[in-house]
């Protein structure tokens, strides 16, 4: 066992039985769309360049700007991926779900980091060293399609998303956002589906001002779409809030 430069507790991945203790993860790991089609010989060659790691609540994974010497796989827990702009100012790009990969995409373009990521909760990662994941990729012609596959995903949701930003009005910008966040990163709660995502950070993902969306939550909330946390919300009528979008 070691721990990284951040103080998470890492340990081999090699030699772990995936039917002990931790089922849930080897679960996600065997599911995740990173491996779809790999076959078990490479998967077990895959699996066995990686360790596991455990990430604490708020922890920063990596810096925007930072030379890429991990690639991460998410098996647990969310990640916050941002940007800075010019002035300093934060813009959450996405919330990254068990399955995701992080970040590939500066490993194979540049080397640095065009985001930073910090884990919102505590959260458990597949990491390889950069440089070893890259020769994988480079050698597994199915590894590399499923990291195009992924990466043309988040491209996709972002056209989608600056496409909603030009073209439609705030409220249902608003609803849409959350109904994919609810689909990513929700987490069912008693017949309701929280997420993890302040008001500012909603703000951030739809373009409009803290102001605007809290307004828009408090006239949700008293229609019973919504409940309202400090830090998080839960969405009790998916349904009721799809009509916001489906009929503007």
């Amino acid at each position: 066992m070691r721990k990284s430069l951040e103080g998470s507790l890492e340990v081999p991945l090699a030699g772990n039985d995936p039917h002990g203790n931790d089922r849930d993860s080897w679960a996600t790991i065997e599911s995740a769309p990173l491996f779809t089609g790999v076959s078990p010989e490479d998967f077990k060659r895959i699996s066995a360049a990686a360790r596991l790691k455990r990430l604490a609540h708020s922890e920063i994974l990596y810096l925007e700007g930072d030379t890429v010497e991990q690639v991460l796989l998410l098996i647990s827990g969310f990640v916050k991926v941002t940007q800075l702009g010019p002035r300093g100012t934060e813009v959450i790009l996405r919330l990254s779900a068990p399955g995701d990969v992080l970040d590939a995409v500066g490993l194979c373009s540049t080397g640095r980091h065009c985001t930073t990521a910090q884990a919102i909760r505590g959260c458990g990662a597949l990491v390889w060293d950069g440089g070893i994941f890259k020769d994988l990729v480079e050698r597994l012609p199915v590894l590399h399609q499923n990291m195009t596959r992924l990466i043309c995903g988040h491209l996709q949701e972002l056209e989608e998303r600056f496409r909603e930003l030009t073209t439609e009005r705030v409220a249902p910008r608003v609803a849409r956002q959350l109904i994919r966040l609810q689909e990513q990163v929700g987490s069912p709660q008693q017949g309701e589906v929280e997420i993890g995502l302040s008001r500012e950070g909603l703000a951030q993902m739809t373009g409009t001002t803290e102001y605007t969306v809290s307004r828009l939550l408090s006239a949700w909330e008293a229609h019973g779409l919504v409940t309202c946390r400090r830090e998080s919300l839960m969405i009790s009528d998916v349904r009721a809030l799809r009509k916001v979008f489906e009929e503007n």
